[in-house]
């Protein structure tokens, strides 16, 4: 009986305790949003939210209260349902889209239309922030702002495969009172009516198409001033190839004609072989377009590049040798000569191993960055040398040549590695972006950049043209004159054009392969290969095998080499040879 007294007083106690914690609110701040604090311990939603766990009082603090409202709710997701289904009933009827002679109009409207139903549906429910619908060719996701964004605030919208990051001020933008929404649809059929051939800058030696789905991103209401920050685009591919030439982000630009892919306003922020990541300063319909090289990579080009490059490599190694070890060659022009087969030697190795390594970004810079200084060191060399020529033969008379070689031996290094460092770090400083291309680690054709080291060596070739020029003249001169000795005068003569043929295998390299566009670009590919892969054997074969100097030296290491393996013979067999020759 006393028991069963105290049950009625027991349970009124505990509902006036559940009143109380209700009505006393803590302090405690893990709190989620639309919830407060229980005796500084637990947290409970407001009236009219229940968690997402269903109890009542809880202490995780990834926990969420959701309004409950569930007819509103029902309703306005229907709603939201009917419009896309009917986008998706547009999207399958080919007649609908592709009918008529403007097609890309019909798409304009079209793109237009669904923006504005989408947002208008979502208004109708703002308390239902979010609202996502899927469907086999769109999906949607909406989001609505009530109130004002704290500093800093990002949305981010996710359709499909793709996805999108949108300033929280840009929505409800503050100069205007009410509610905002955002919506971000993507699409993955529209882009087989509008594909690449839209693209306002298509260009027919190139591959172009379309690698993503279509999306669009909208704002409600309408906003005439700029975003004040780039909405950014994160577009999954819809195939992979490694092989790009370039990436573009586009929208979809309404025109005169009905409409057209431009990348005005567009940036491309981040690509790899799976995703591309864009930029945008304005709202519209976005993709991505890719372009390929027109011609397929040819096996036997690939063959003749890693054997040629190869022998060239050997007899670089070789010529160095040579110009260090044959003393009776040793002289400036042999220095001049030196430095030019080290940096072609390394600057091939290079082309050779890593001119394909573009997976990491930064890597992939710096060896364009290198390749770019030791080329441009290597027409600097060959500068050095036409002054060096130039200074000879002007100097014929003099029998003294002390002056010009302490000149040379002042200028050589400064200028021969100075200067292409003050190139490359001048071009790394203002645009270090443009090191590197999707395919290959060389310099950016965008912005002309790549005339950093186009410009520098059509200078030193008109240069050096002028000192060969200037030398053939004197040492006609000097031949008709006979004032000088004849030998030497013909030595000057001899070593002036190998140099000239040296600089035309080199530079003939370069314009050969600014030529492989248009019909005859396979025929310039295979010039431009096999040239190059014969710049190692040339100057080894002018200036060491066909020199009587490096010969006789060459002569005497076989013949000493000869004579010390006959000596080894003789001393170790001649004891046991006597014996038979007796016998």
């Amino acid at each position: 009986m006393r028991g069963s007294s105290l049950l009625p007083g027991l349970c009124l106690l505990l509902s006036l305790s559940g009143v109380m914690a209700q009505k006393t609110k803590g302090t405690c701040t893990h709190c989620p949003q639309n919830a407060f604090c229980v005796n500084a311990t637990h947290c409970t939603c407001n009236h009219g939210y229940n968690s997402e766990s269903k109890e009542k009082y809880f202490s995780y603090r990834f926990e969420r209260c959701e309004e409950i409202t569930p007819s509103k709710t029902t309703n306005s997701t229907k709603e939201m349902q009917s419009v896309v289904e009917n986008i998706e009933s547009h999207l399958t009827d080919k007649t609908v889209l592709g009918a008529g002679r403007n097609v890309t109009s019909t798409v304009t409207a079209f793109l237009q239309k669904t923006e504005s139903d989408v947002l208008k549906t979502a208004l109708k429910a703002p308390d239902q922030k979010i609202q996502k619908v899927q469907y086999n060719t769109v999906a949607v996701e909406t989001r609505v702002v009530t109130d004002n964004c704290s500093k800093g605030v990002i949305l981010s919208l996710n359709a499909q495969v793709n996805s999108m990051e949108i300033h929280c001020n840009d929505v409800i933008q503050r100069n205007i009172q009410g509610t905002g929404a955002v919506a971000f649809i993507s699409y993955s059929s529209l882009g087989n009516i509008i594909n690449a051939t839209f693209f306002e800058e298509m260009n027919e030696k190139d591959q172009v198409y379309l690698n993503s789905q279509v999306v669009s991103a909208a704002i409600e209401p309408k906003k005439n001033t700029p975003l004040s920050k780039p909405v950014i685009l994160n577009f999954q591919h819809m195939k992979v190839k490694p092989r790009v030439k370039k990436t573009f982000c586009v929208y979809w630009k309404d025109t005169k004609e009905g409409g057209r892919w431009s990348k005005d306003g567009c940036a491309l922020r981040q690509v790899n072989k799976t995703h591309t990541i864009c930029s945008s300063t304005h709202l519209s319909s976005f993709a991505v377009l890719m372009a390929f090289h027109g011609q397929e990579e040819d096996p036997a080009l690939t063959v003749i590049t890693y054997v040629g490059l190869s022998l060239s490599l050997l007899c670089l190694l070789l010529a160095a040798l040579t110009f260090l070890l044959c003393k009776a060659i040793q002289n400036t022009s042999t220095s001049l000569h030196l430095q030019l087969s080290l940096c072609l030697f390394v600057a091939h190795l290079l082309f050779l191993t890593a001119i394909d390594r573009t997976e990491n970004k930064v890597l992939c810079a710096i060896i364009a960055g290198a390749l770019h200084y030791l080329y441009l060191a290597s027409f600097t060399w060959m500068l050095l040398e036409g002054l060096y020529l130039f200074l000879t033969a002007r100097n014929l008379t003099v029998v003294n040549y002390s002056s010009i070689n302490r000149l040379m031996k002042w200028l050589m290094f400064p200028v021969g590695y100075g200067v292409p460092a003050v190139i490359v770090a001048i071009s790394a400083a203002s645009r270090p972006h443009l090191y590197g291309t999707p395919d290959r680690c060389w310099l950016h054709l965008d912005q002309k950049f790549i005339w950093a080291f186009l410009g520098p060596v059509c200078a030193i070739i008109c240069v050096n043209f002028v000192f060969f020029v200037m030398v053939f003249w004197i040492l006609k001169r000097k031949l008709s004159s006979l004032n000088s000795e004849v030998s030497t005068i013909r030595n000057v003569k001899m070593l002036t054009l190998k140099a000239t043929a040296q600089l035309f295998i080199l530079g003939c390299t370069w314009f050969l392969g600014l030529l492989q566009v248009g019909p005859a670009a396979h025929v310039m590919a295979y010039l431009f290969t096999i040239i190059n892969s014969l710049q190692g054997v040339f100057i080894f074969l002018v200036y060491c095998l066909l020199s009587q100097q490096v010969q006789k030296w060459f002569g005497e290491i076989i013949k000493s080499k000869s004579e010390s393996e006959a000596y080894t013979l003789s001393s170790r067999f001649g004891a046991d040879s006597k014996p038979s020759e007796a016998k």
